[in-house]
């Protein structure tokens, strides 16, 4: 293997990996869901939001921003983010407050 001697002599190790990205998706071109439950957990209550499509490296900063946000703990299961506690109003008010279509559902 051939010594590199700049970063721009990288991208010859995988050229097929040139022109991949993809541009992030509009925030208004999304309808997220923001729902509260306690089912399966114990009691214990969750705001889960449904509907983001992004990539997982997105998804993990969304998720991210929103346990910072409520100042509690949260998970990611498949494409839905999982915030402990009910903070739906929060979180939708900060969705929409950066361009998204955030729907209330449930009680």
């Amino acid at each position: 293997m051939a010594k590199l001697n700049s970063l721009s002599d990288l991208k010859s190790l995988f050229p097929e990996a040139e022109g991949t990205y993809q541009p992030e998706i509009q925030p208004k071109k999304q309808q997220l869901e923001a729902h509260f439950s306690n089912k399966g957990r114990g009691g214990k209550t969750v705001t889960i939001i449904k509907g983001f499509d992004g990539s997982p490296q997105e998804l993990k900063a969304l998720e991210k921003e929103l346990k910072s946000l409520c100042a509690v703990g949260g998970t990611i299961k498949g494409s839905d983010i999982l915030i402990q506690g009910n903070y739906r109003d929060k979180i939708t008010a900060h969705l929409q407050k950066h361009g998204h279509q955030v729907k209330r559902v449930g009680g």
